[in-house]
């Protein structure tokens, strides 16, 4: 498939600082990519996923949230609440009529937020889905000492599969909590689909399995596909999520 990159925009997201993002227009529903955390609008899925999107003539929305890629903000000091309304006031801004969330590893627990915020949402489609992660992956993963050092200190790190150690905040702990999804009623009157590799090292399907029985919705679907990982960006993954999105919009 050929790209052609649409041109990145800026709009002052809710504390001020500028977001990134490029709006393909085009046919309902508006697909809008959430990137996962410490990724960014670049990324392999969200670039292929704008080309399909415009060679179908179907509106697209891919940005960068405050820390991330080509928005402003330092990624240490951001958090799930802070992420998840500058996706807000990026599709608030950008986005009329009903939206489709496609939502990646944290895009998929931001996505989940949104669908309880915003209107118009027609559909919901999860890749390797992380709800919660700070609470049942950090935290619960972190020893006393960790547990100790972050809430004293401000912050510890701890090594990552995708390069530098990953700097967890105590802001990020506790905003964390204040944002969860899988303790509460968690509606989607929509369609849903839920996609998880077998072979996910940062997300496991224990998580694919707890949302997909968490969410209320009368159309909700997981597939499990063995041998992926949790990047999900191979040629025959990425044909998956376009065979997800066009199941979601009928």
């Amino acid at each position: 498939m050929e790209i052609h990159v649409t041109q990145i925009q800026h709009l002052d997201g809710p504390n001020g600082t500028p977001l990134a993002y490029a709006k393909t227009e085009g046919d309902a529903p508006t697909i809008v990519f959430l990137s996962g955390y410490k990724s960014d609008m670049e990324g392999t899925k969200a670039v292929h996923l704008e080309a399909w999107a415009k060679a179908l003539g179907r509106a697209f929305l891919r940005f960068d949230y405050s820390g991330h890629g080509a928005s402003g903000g330092v990624f240490e000091e951001g958090c799930i609440g802070d992420w998840a309304r500058d996706a807000q006031a990026v599709i608030e801004a950008t986005c009329d009529g009903p939206i489709l969330l496609v939502g990646s590893s944290m895009g998929g627990w931001i996505g989940c937020l949104l669908t309880r915020r915003l209107r118009h949402v027609a559909g919901f489609v999860g890749i390797a889905a992380a709800p919660d992660f700070t609470e049942d992956g950090f935290w619960a993963d972190f020893t006393d000492d960790q547990r100790r050092q972050v809430m004293q200190d401000g912050q510890v790190a701890v090594p990552s599969d995708y390069g530098d150690p990953y700097i967890i905040t105590r802001r990020l702990i506790e905003d964390g909590r204040d944002n969860l999804v899988l303790r509460n009623p968690l509606p989607m009157p929509f369609p849903v689909r839920l996609m998880q590799g077998t072979e996910d090292t940062a997300v496991r399907r224990e998580t694919a399995l707890r949302l997909l029985d968490h969410i209320d919705s009368p159309d909700v679907k997981l597939t499990l596909v063995k041998g992926a990982d949790h990047r999900f960006s191979e040629p025959q993954n990425l044909r998956q999520i376009e065979d997800a999105i066009r199941d979601v919009i009928g």
